[in-house]
């Protein structure tokens, strides 16, 4: 295999990144299903058919796996973001945004978000990649709302840092998991339903 740069990656070298990834995969999985208090590094490896010693040898703790695949997925987001066209309303670019995130949640690739007192909190407050793609969002997505704000789109009487906070919470909304779970609703339906209340509310419309 040659990269862009035009160097040789060895077949060991590939087995030992396919290996990686398919790890954080499962890990995205187990934190978006169980939650990091619940998971276990030896169902990580039993999921992804490896010892747990050999787990080790690319992430050597719990946080450490947690924290990789959080990692990946701010760069999912970052990727999604840069793809949205720049002429774009911002509104259209913050629905968009949010919509996408709802989608992953539904599909279980949205890691839940540690608590507070988590050690995991702790490793993601120092791990530089995933601090840099959260700024980096947290800025793009925090002019966003302060330029639908001037368009009145949205409501320029909230502090743009509690909207950016409420659109960051349906990433882990439950109520994505309670309709999914009643089984009434496709997960496109489900998203149009949550995207409704999250920016039109929930009071009736005068005629």
């Amino acid at each position: 295999m040659v990269t862009r740069n035009g160097t040789r990656v060895s077949f060991k070298a590939q087995m030992l990144q396919a290996r990686e990834e398919a790890i954080i995969q499962t890990v995205n999985h187990l934190l978006a299903s169980k939650g990091f208090e619940a998971m276990t590094v030896d169902e990580v490896a039993a999921d992804v058919g490896i010892a747990k010693a050999s787990l080790y040898k690319h992430f050597p703790s719990k946080e450490d796996l947690a924290a990789a695949a959080m990692v990946s997925v701010m760069h999912r987001a970052q990727a999604f973001l840069d793809s949205l066209p720049p002429e774009a309303a911002p509104m259209d670019n913050l629905r968009a945004a949010v919509a996408w995130t709802m989608g992953l949640k539904l599909v279980g690739e949205m890691p839940s978000l540690p608590s507070q007192n988590s050690s995991l909190r702790a490793a993601l407050m120092s791990n530089s990649a995933y601090m840099d793609g959260l700024i980096e969002v947290s800025d793009k997505l925090g002019g966003w709302i302060e330029a639908a704000q001037a368009q009145d789109s949205l409501n320029p009487k909230l502090p743009a840092i509690a909207v950016l906070y409420t659109l960051y919470a349906r990433a882990c909304d439950p109520v994505l998991e309670f309709l999914k779970m009643s089984g009434l609703h496709t997960d496109e339906e489900i998203v149009s339903l949550v995207m409704i209340t999250c920016f039109e509310g929930l009071s009736a419309r005068p005629t």
